[in-house]
Parts: structure tokens; sequence; C-alpha cells
């Protein structure tokens, strides 16, 4: 994993946006590896074109990573998504949409997973209908090798569906608890990329 801000040739544009997204699912995931953080640390910070809508995000996001230690960002991790019982920050669809955990949006979701003839790896306990699943999703969407799937008519169908009613204002909440640092910065990167994303599936 070498995490870069995405380019600009249209080839390069979609491996960097397939990249984009399994750098988010493994961040948002678990408390992220020493391996990927020391990859963070060393990540280009500057856009092949000056002013680029992400380069300030991304840049401000590998500036907290060299600052924090492995051990902070675990811990930070834990504290925020983790621990036992009600965590302090929700990390799924239907809390957002419903108010509630496993309600309607897991069900609109499920069914279009098998749509798509995706499913759920057993050995993962959470629901579909958490943030970096969806990630998953939508990587394997760019980066699939079945075209009937892996399309841009899909991408866009399934980002509408299922990630961009609900996770800009998950975005927000992360950016502004108090006790949030490396994932607040994350957060304001994940809210940009989204939004890049967002405009350009509209101007499909």
């Amino acid at each position: 994993m070498k995490p870069e801000i995405p380019v600009s040739s249209a080839l390069d544009e979609e491996t960097a946006r397939a990249e984009v997204y399994g750098l988010l699912a493994q961040l948002y995931y678990a408390p992220p590896q020493p391996k990927l953080l020391e990859a963070i640390r060393v990540a280009p910070t500057e856009a092949p074109s000056a002013g680029g809508f992400l380069e300030e995000p991304w840049r401000a996001f590998v500036g907290v990573a060299r600052e924090m230690s492995d051990a902070d960002v675990a811990a930070e991790f834990e504290a925020l998504f983790g621990g036992v019982g009600r965590p302090e920050l929700y990390l799924f669809g239907s809390h957002y949409l419903a108010g509630f955990l496993n309600e309607k949006p897991l069900v609109r979701l499920r069914t279009d997973l098998d749509a798509l003839g995706l499913a759920r790896d057993e050995a993962m306990p959470e629901t579909e209908d958490h943030f970096a699943y969806l990630c998953e999703v939508m990587r394997y969407l760019i980066a699939g090798d079945d075209v009937a799937v892996a399309n841009l008519a899909k991408q866009s169908e399934f980002f509408a569906a299922h990630v961009q009613p609900w996770a800009p204002q998950m975005c927000d909440a992360i950016a502004a608890y108090p006790k949030a640092r490396f994932y607040s910065a994350l957060a304001l990167f994940t809210k940009a990329f989204l939004a890049v994303e967002t405009q350009g599936f509209d101007m499909m």
C-alpha cells in the first residue's frame, strides 16, 4: 500500500480511486498496522497539479500521522469505535439513516449486494453497513474483473444509495469529536474524497 493523492490520467485516476477506498476500508475497520502507518507517513503530500481539492486534507492527515505514535493511533481507534457496548462513534449506515442499528437500510443494502453477487465474509462480525465494508464494495466496483458489475454505472448507483446519504454526516461527527485527532484528520480527508466522488458521479 502506497497511499497517494489521485492523479490526472483516466487510468491512473481509477487505480487511485480504488486504492483510496481500500485505504479507507483498512483505517476504519481496525487499528492500522504499523506497516500501513509507516506507508502513510512517507506518502507524497503534493498533488501533480497545484491546488488539487484533496491536497490540503491529505497533507493535514499525513502530518497528523507523522506526529502520532502507532500506539496512540491504536488507542484512539479503540476509544472512538471499540470497547464493550455502545461506542463513542458509530461507523454503521443504519445508525445515521434510521437512528438504530440493523434497520431497513441494512435490509436494502443486503438486497443490492445480493444483486451484485456479493456477500459478507462470515469471518467479519460487523454488519454490511459498516463504512469499511462499503469502501471495500466500492473498491471492487472500480477495480473488479467482472465488467458486468465493476463499471461506472454500478459504482454510481451503489454510492448514491448506500454511501452518499450518510457517510458525510459520519465524517462530520468524527471530525468534531473532542477525543479524535488522527481520525478527525482522516474524517476531513474522507469527506473531501466523498465530495469529489459525488461531483464525479453527478457529471455522468
